[in-house]
């Protein structure tokens, strides 16, 4: 389908949201085969649209000239964000505007928007300049170098967030632990599953029946498309400039639903094969050498506190106080060895007690897990507290090392 610089309006796509291949005449207007469709999701961006198609066209210029195109998707914005991003074509010809009437939702844009886009590999960016467009072409480069999916991340190196409230770090943080813990094969796959600025091949997604619910399409993307290597890139998420910010309750409940979903329908099956690509055994063994330690610190202090020939405490305190301390220990060890490379980059006092605390919070519900795996054990099973107490360990220790590595040392920064 040939791009061209009149104003009219794309048709909206209909039916299900699914992705076709790639089309067979995907010519540009300079007659260059169209390489990156980036589509925009708008509502109420009247403020912002002119800046955010300026400066992405002129980023893409730059790298891909006649390469790209820019598709709009606004849901009848009220005011008339559409109209102002139609007034543009003129200026931007290889910029492309569909308003959807009947349709809302930031997800189904993105989809809908992709529907109607020619290139092979497909992105989304907000349109309000919360996504830094400089980081565009580090994410493209990531998917000419072979990977299906590329992320821009919060989560890792030169990642952050500029001011956000603890409390809605917080929110983030916990929405990431509950899909780990409901959905670890998707969510385990890359460091900030609620990222809404990626590419990804049109093939990882091609044919693929898309059905998100609420505004993260990404977990849609990973948990139904054919996505083997994955890459992440950093980037600072800025704070609007413009308009108004669209976080809602409603939209951490759509999160959950949305997880839920995938969890029971399963997501795509060649992806259950697949999530294990890239899992870090050496990290995995060093850490497993540190709950050894800890096993043993945890079994001497449980010992002291609990065996009749002792002081006798009752199980449940005893155990209480040896998996703190073991925890503590662990920590130690994790921080100087297990996670060395990451520690070394972040050695300030602030951003050590940062991560301690994160490990204390996330092994602490595995202490939880472990006295309740301990009584039961003990008290239905095996009526031995030292047996029934390594089975609690062994059983805590896989939760600790997963939501560790996700989240305890990814240290998200302020910049």
């Amino acid at each position: 389908m040939k791009i061209n610089s009149s104003n009219s309006l794309l048709a909206v796509p209909t039916g299900p949201l699914k992705i076709s291949e790639l089309p067979p005449n995907n010519v540009g207007i300079t007659g260059e085969s169209i390489h990156l469709s980036l589509v925009i999701p708008t509502y109420k961006e009247r403020d912002n649209i002119q800046n955010v198609v300026s400066i992405l066209s002129q980023l893409l210029d730059e790298s891909i000239p006649g390469k790209y195109e820019l598709i709009v998707v606004d849901d009848d914005s009220p005011d008339r964000t559409w109209e102002i991003a139609q007034s543009l074509t003129t200026e931007y010809p290889q910029l492309r505007v569909m308003r959807r009437e009947q349709e809302r939702g930031l997800s189904s844009a993105v989809i809908r928007g992709w529907q109607a886009a020619t290139g092979n590999v497909l992105g989304v960016i907000d349109g309000d300049l919360q996504h830094p467009p400089e980081v565009l072409m580090q994410l493209l480069r990531s998917v000419e170098q072979g990977a299906d999916l590329a992320v821009a991340s919060r989560h890792v190196e030169g990642g952050g967030v500029s001011s956000w409230s603890v409390v809605r770090r917080l929110l983030s943080r916990g929405a990431q632990l509950l899909g780990l813990v409901i959905l670890p094969g998707v969510l385990g796959r890359v460091s900030d599953p609620m990222s809404g600025y990626f590419m990804v091949r049109r093939s990882a997604i091609a044919n693929a029946t898309l059905n998100p619910v609420g505004y993260k399409i990404l977990l849609e993307v990973i948990g139904r498309g054919k996505v083997d290597e994955v890459a992440e890139v950093g980037y600072v998420f800025c704070e609007r400039k413009e308009g108004e910010s669209k976080v809602t309750w409603k939209q951490y409940i759509d999160y959950i639903h949305h997880l839920v979903r995938l969890r029971l329908t399963g997501g795509n099956k060649k992806q259950k094969l697949t999530q294990q690509t890239g899992f870090p055994i050496g990290r995995f063994i060093r850490f497993g050498l540190v709950g050894l330690s800890g096993v043993f610190v945890d079994m001497t202090i449980l010992y002291l506190l609990s065996d009749p020939t002792t002081l006798a405490w009752p199980l449940t305190r005893s155990k209480i106080m040896a998996g703190e301390i073991a925890i503590l220990n662990n920590f130690l060890w994790n921080d100087a060895w297990t996670f060395a490379d990451v520690s070394a980059r972040q050695q300030e006092w602030h951003q050590r007690l940062k991560r301690f605390l994160k490990f204390n919070a996330i092994c602490l519900a595995g202490l939880v897990l472990n006295v309740l795996v301990l009584n039961l054990v003990f008290n239905f099973l095996i009526p031995n507290r030292y047996i029934a107490n390594f089975i609690a360990i062994a059983v805590a220790t896989i939760w600790n090392f997963w939501i560790n590595l996700k989240l305890s040392w990814r240290v998200t920064e302020v910049k």
